[in-house]
Order: C-alpha cells, then structure tokens, then sequence
C-alpha cells in the first residue's frame, strides 16, 4: 500500500480487472486509501447496453464524468441526457442512477466519491454496502 509520503502511483485502467458489480456493470476500482488517498476514492464504471445502475444514495458527495456512450442521470426524480465529458454533482444522501441511454453500445462514467469510505444505499432494499468493496481485490497499481 501506498502512504501519502510516495511520489504517487500510475493507474492503467487497461491493465487493471473490472469486478462485476451485476445487472450490466462492471467496475474498474482506481484510486483508493490502499493508495494512501485520504480524500477521496474513484473508478470507471463500464454499463452494457440497455443496462442501468440502481437507483441509491452516498454518505458523501460524488461527481461523475460520461467518458463514452449515451447516458441519463437520473438524479432525486429528475432525468438529464449526458453527452461525452458531461459532469455531474451529486450532494450526499441524494437518489440517483446512470442509465445506458443506447440498447447496444456500452458506457463508461469515471466516478470519483468526496471520502474514501464512501457507502452505496440501494434504495429500494435499503442495503448499505462500502464502495472499497468494489476496491478489495484491484492490483496492478505501478509506481512511477
């Protein structure tokens, strides 16, 4: 593990596993407190086509970028169509969910949460799980 001493890591997203998260996505873990972060943790998410996230809740704020594909946000009942480099800023405890706008070509968001013990709350279970959960398992961090 890193510590905030260390000049940094080099994260490869193509080098690095995507854990299936299910229901179409799958998650690429990049930045983490296994790095040393302190402040904040994210990721790419890739979406299959025609696939959605659930609609859930964050115990801190999250902003997340369209990277590739069509998307809509549907953030506390609201619904916005994203293009490419679009940006979103969720406040904490807010519903929200990304949808693949298209029936045949995945997406790809990058997602970064304001803490690195940030929680998802499935809103319809009612579920809490920590997001590092998705983290556990990633390698493949080189240091410059």
């Amino acid at each position: 593990m890193a510590t905030t001493d260390e000049p940094g890591v080099i994260l490869r997203p193509a080098e690095l596993p995507a854990h299936e998260r299910g229901g179409g996505a799958r998650t690429i873990p990049l930045v983490g407190a296994r790095h040393g972060a302190q402040g904040f943790m994210n990721g790419i998410t890739i979406i299959a086509g025609g696939a959605a996230i659930p609609l859930h809740t964050h115990n801190c704020e999250e902003a997340v970028v369209l990277l590739e594909g069509e998307a809509i946000v549907e953030i506390d009942g609201a619904q916005h169509r994203l293009q490419p480099l679009d940006t979103s800023w969720i406040p904490a405890g807010v519903p929200h969910r990304f949808i693949n706008a298209s029936a045949s070509e995945s997406m790809k968001i990058l997602w970064t949460y304001g803490r690195t013990d940030a929680t998802r709350t499935l809103v319809a279970t009612g579920e809490t799980r920590p997001v590092s959960a998705e983290h556990a398992a990633a390698k493949g961090a080189a240091r410059p």
